[in-house]
């Protein structure tokens, strides 16, 4: 007899299940008074945080923060991971208001665009971010919210009324910000459930090191794991290293993890095994089959690869415990959401092409905060166009690699990710950035930036003999060039736009 999996957010028939009216902070907070919801180790030691004690920090700021705020104004959240953080956007979704994500580790021109963009004239955060701060906003002060008083009742809000807006990692130019609704959550959870192989199992505990400002961090992780109820972990860490890291994970008794592929690289660099882990998940590039068969050796799991991006999130997934991880792919389609690969004229094709989701996503974004150009470039007909390129690949997404990435060299189109996948097998590369430089025979030739590892010399041919022996003839890296540092963004992904501009610099000298 087979057991049909229930995939929380669906209906059994594999459909949405999200009610006309609808709250997030109600949805998270709807659990035992007494259910463990955050184990807090940001002071270097355990705290145990209930649904109970939770309960009272947000209706604290939510009594401070009704006074002031109306519903679906904008407020910032300057914190990093703690139960603080999560009470404050929970606080302001329960009066109707929309939470602004903000990073600790931004300067005060990029605090000032987001703030200034949002339209956000309170902040939430503590006295190291009221310094950040200045006279950007108005933080609240603590001693104005009350621990005693009745309990703020929850905003009567839709599905479709805003509750956050979260901005795009933004590489080049001013950053848009994505405005979700309060369907959000419910469309996080069957992509975050799968990719941990069906979260919510006994003893589950959810951590992950990217910071909660971040969709991965609050979407993939604090919320759905609060959601779910499966305790959630929240530990600052000022600089990830292995050791760090595996220290969390034992005070944590963490089983369940989302490693940016950063992480899983400097781990893997250290040689640090973590075997007490049921499940682990990554997103934001391609692992390839290295660094898969790595878990598998390391971690004792089959590390769950997932894709989604700010604007529509959690879309596909890998999941081992229903289907093989197949190498080089990112996984299927989550339940619920339809994606394709679509060609120019907004057409599904089994040819490479532009990924995209067809409207009707539960994760998916209302719109760009006052940019309605920019989204109505975003969608094509049904489809939001992620700005990836792909290729469907016996039922598997094959990720090929951004739009403006992939590299044109004599007729040949190539995707750089399989490139540095290939390059990072090779035991003298830290890490690897791939991209196109303009070339006026071949159109572009491929050209790498590597980091070595301590102790290795440059060895321009051995690098590309190695690409050549284990990749296409023409996709090998006619140009290496040895760095100290690749540009990376704050979400530890390699800016390749600007790896793009250096290269073209190098043709113009």
């Amino acid at each position: 007899m087979t057991i049909k999996r229930i995939i929380p957010g669906l209906t059994a028939a594999g459909e949405w299940d999200i009610p006309e009216r609808l709250n997030m902070a109600a949805q998270v907070m709807d659990h035992a008074a007494d259910k463990l919801a955050i184990i807090d180790l940001t002071s270097g030691t355990r705290r145990d945080v209930s649904h109970g004690d939770l309960a009272v920090m947000v209706d604290g700021l939510a009594r401070a923060l009704v006074q002031r705020v109306a519903p679906s104004d904008r407020v910032g959240v300057l914190l990093s991971q703690s139960p603080w953080c999560a009470a404050a956007h929970l606080a302001i979704w329960k009066i109707g208001a929309i939470s602004v994500p903000l990073f600790k580790l931004f300067q005060h021109d990029a605090l000032a665009n987001r703030i200034e963009d949002a339209g956000a004239n309170y902040v939430l955060t503590n006295s190291e971010g009221a310094a950040q701060l200045g006279d950007l906003a108005r933080p609240l002060i603590a001693a104005e919210i009350g621990i005693d008083g009745d309990p703020v009742p929850f905003a009567d809000t839709t599905s479709e009324d805003p509750a956050v807006i979260i901005y795009t990692s933004g590489t080049t130019g001013k950053p848009k910000g994505a405005l979700h609704g309060h369907r959000m959550l419910t469309g996080h959870l069957p992509g975050v459930s799968i990719s941990h192989d069906h979260l919510g199992q006994p003893g589950d505990c959810l951590w992950t090191p990217a910071d909660w400002a971040w969709i991965g961090g609050l979407f993939d992780v604090a919320m759905p794991g609060l959601a779910l109820g499966v305790p959630v972990v929240a530990a600052r860490l000022d600089k990830f290293t292995p050791e760090t890291c595996a220290e969390v994970i034992r005070l944590g008794e963490v089983r369940n993890v989302f490693f940016p592929p950063t992480a899983l690289r400097m781990l893997k660099a250290a040689g640090q095994g973590l075997r007490a882990l049921r499940s682990v998940a990554s997103g934001g590039e391609p692992l390839g089959a290295e660094m898969l068969a790595w878990g598998q050796r390391h971690l004792g799991v089959t590390i769950n690869e997932f894709y989604g991006q700010t604007e529509c999130n959690m879309t596909v997934s890998s999941c081992s415990a229903d289907f093989p991880v197949r190498p080089g792919c990112i996984g299927k389609s989550v339940p619920g959401h339809v994606v394709e690969v679509i060609d120019a004229d907004g057409q599904p094709t089994r040819e490479e092409g532009d990924v995209a989701v067809r409207r009707g996503s539960g994760s998916m974004m209302l719109e760009y905060w006052n940019r309605p150009d920019a989204t109505a470039e975003k969608f094509h007909g049904d489809w939001l166009v992620t700005g990836d390129r792909g290729i469907w690949e016996a039922g598997y997404l094959r990720f090929v690699g951004r739009e403006d990435d992939v590299i044109t060299s004599a007729g040949y189109r190539i995707g750089p990710s399989e490139i540095e996948d290939c390059l990072m097998t090779h035991p003298a590369v830290a890490t690897v950035g791939v991209v196109g430089k303009p070339d006026t025979l071949r159109t572009e030739i491929v050209k790498a930036y590597v980091v070595l590892k301590p102790d290795h010399a440059p060895d321009e041919r051995g690098l590309q003999d190695y690409v050549k022996s284990r990749l296409a003839s023409y996709s090998y890296p006619r140009e290496i060039a040895f760095v100290d540092a690749l540009p990376m963004t704050v979400t530890g992904k390699v800016i390749r736009k600007e790896l793009k501009r250096r290269a073209a610099a190098e043709v113009e000298d």
